[in-house]
């Protein structure tokens, strides 16, 4: 079974070290939609999913800025 936001958990077109930070994500998201009923609720539970996915490869991504970038100038 499948559903039309398990398109936005795809992993295979990221390199190897955002891969390894999203695709435990797409698993979970795989699991949700094969064990609970397509309803309301488990939309928003794969949207929280999802957006629990894009801050995590985003953290992944993180650089601290350091000097005049802290600032903003």
């Amino acid at each position: 079974m499948t559903d039309r936001l398990m398109q936005f958990f795809a992993y295979a077109h990221l390199p190897a070290h955002l891969q390894e930070i999203s695709k435990p994500f797409g698993d979970l998201a795989q699991h949700i939609i094969d064990t609970l009923p397509s309803n309301p609720e488990r939309t928003v539970a794969l949207r929280k999913l999802l957006e629990a996915k894009d801050c995590a490869v985003r953290a992944r991504l993180y650089v601290e800025p350091t000097g005049a970038s802290r600032l903003g100038l």
